[in-house]
């Protein structure tokens, strides 16, 4: 009796562990999935996880950005070589997660966490890694010290594409902890920390100076100061670990894209070219002159795979050679108004943006002849806002891309709309090329894009993202109409309250103005 006693203890005592477990993961206890060596993880498993590995390294990622696919695959490098250590690899498809994704902040489409000891709260922040060394020297270097930095310095000039080397008096200085902080935050650059006086008689430097080498040879200094912070210094490593020029491609968009420096400036031209040496001679030159100001980008035209950024700058390959220059806070891109592109015209223009004195870049095409004659009408950029914001006809436009397939598609529809609402004169149809003509409003997302500006006074406009059918757009464009008509009715109101108090004040300033007299 006492054997089928002490089994069913035992079966007790399993069930209890089993419902605690349940209980500390509400969303449930899925099992873990592993792929390649990395753990694929969901709402139902992650806090399972958190619990299981002391380190748990989450990329979160979006399968429709080509970054997400590259960092994968140095996941799964990585994940071979951390077999047996207390880290452990995980991904997340936030597009698949997005109520997990919400829940941990980690929205972003390339965003990599270290989670330490089950805190869900507290992550640590991990750089996006160019190879699974990155990934490797940065977790070897958040458990190091200083100490671990300091190397043979001959040994650091010649062997690394780049080495940083800080050359300091005292190694106990505030100022080698925040080196060391900085050379924890850039796991893709060597770091070497020196106190050799032999420094200071083959360079000519004083202590506390950051040395930035490149192929063995001296490229930059930086003097550190009581208030260098170490964003600064990070931003002067970043900035000349690269070439003055930096051409724009698939291994470069991210460390363009992340650069500290947020004002950039972009020469779109042909490098098979007969005046590209020419030009690209005189773009580079002023590159040397705007180190830490403006990062300098060159976009080749004639590479077919640079056709999304020649997109969003609303470049076509025929335009090219010319010069946009773009801040990455607000977007707001400007144009050179210049077709000779030597130094003193690119300097010249540099400078002027820097002072505030460039000009936002407006485009339009000409107005073509006749554009109003046919059943869809043909804006352009200096005709859109006084057609779109007619006080009295509600207007449907079709922002398009003319080389993309899927706005070609939607010509036939806006065809077919036309002639839907043809007996309406208070319905316009149009459509306006969005490369050729600058579109001063959001479009709530890329092209083509549906915006339709009801009848009012107010400038307003409505964008449309439901099925494109001739049925559901007709359905759409009559239902704003209905409440535009309501908005109307209040609009009126103001306006009539509006003008009685504006002909009120003149009346009592004609008054005064005969009591005056």
């Amino acid at each position: 009796m006492k054997r089928p006693l002490l089994l069913g203890m035992a079966a007790f005592c399993l069930c209890v562990f089993a419902a605690a477990d349940t209980q500390s993961d509400p969303e449930g206890d899925e099992s873990l999935s592993m792929k390649d060596g990395v753990l694929q993880l969901r709402k139902g498993n992650f806090n399972r996880a958190l619990r299981k590995y002391k380190q748990l390294l989450v990329f979160f990622y979006s399968p429709l950005y080509g970054e997400g696919h590259r960092v994968s695959a140095v996941f799964e490098s990585a994940a071979a070589e951390l077999q047996g250590s207390e880290v452990k690899l995980a991904v997340v498809d936030v597009t698949k997660e997005k109520d997990l994704a919400k829940e941990l902040n980690a929205t972003d489409h390339s965003m990599i966490r270290l989670y330490l000891s089950g805190d869900k709260h507290n992550p640590a922040p991990c750089p996006v890694p160019q190879s699974p060394a990155s990934i490797l020297t940065w977790l070897k270097r958040r458990e190091g010290s200083a100490a671990d930095l300091i190397t043979d310095l001959s040994q650091s000039e010649a062997s690394e594409e780049l080495t940083v080397v800080g050359f300091f008096k005292e190694l106990n200085h505030e100022y080698v902890q925040m080196f060391y902080a900085m050379a924890i935050d850039l796991p893709d650059v060597s770091f070497a920390v020196t106190q050799s006086d032999e420094v200071i008689s083959k360079y000519g430097l004083t202590h506390d100076v950051v040395l930035l080498f490149k192929k063995s040879q001296l490229i930059q200094t930086y003097k550190i100061m009581p208030q260098t912070s170490k964003e600064e210094l990070i931003a002067f490593i970043t900035v000349y670990r690269m070439d003055p020029v930096t051409e724009y491609n698939g291994q470069t968009a991210t460390q363009i894209l992340s650069s500290p420096v947020l004002n950039h400036v972009l020469l779109f031209v042909d490098k098979s070219s007969a005046d590209f040496a020419e030009i690209f001679s005189a773009f580079n030159s002023t590159a040397e002159a705007f180190r830490l100001k403006i990062l300098f980008v060159l976009v080749d035209v004639g590479e077919t795979r640079n056709g999304r950024i020649m997109e969003y700058f609303r470049v076509r390959d025929f335009e090219a050679p010319l010069i946009r220059m773009v801040n990455m806070t607000d977007h707001v891109t400007y144009h050179l108004p210049s077709d000779t592109l030597n130094e003193e015209v690119i300097k010249k223009f540099c400078q002027s943006y820097l002072e505030g004195k460039a000009k936002p870049k407006m485009q339009s095409e000409p107005i073509p002849e006749g554009w109003d004659e046919k059943p869809v009408k043909e804006l352009v950029g200096m005709t859109l806002e006084k057609v779109a914001f007619h006080p009295n006809k509600t207007v449907f436009v079709l922002c398009y891309l003319p080389y993309s397939q899927e706005s070609r598609a939607l010509f036939p529809l806006w065809e077919e709309l036309a002639a839907a609402f043809k007996e309406r004169e208070d319905v316009i149809i149009a459509r306006i090329d969005a490369s050729a003509n600058d579109i001063n409003m959001s479009m709530q997302g890329g092209y083509p894009s549906l915006c339709l500006f009801p009848a009012l006074y107010s400038e307003r406009v409505v964008v449309y993202t439901g099925k494109r059918k001739i049925k559901d757009l007709v359905k759409f464009v009559d239902k704003e109409m209905e409440k535009a008509k309501k908005y109307r009715v209040k609009e009126d109101e103001d306006r009539m309250k509006y003008m009685k108090a504006l002909k009120d004040e003149e009346a009592k300033k004609a008054n005064k103005t005969k009591d005056e007299l």
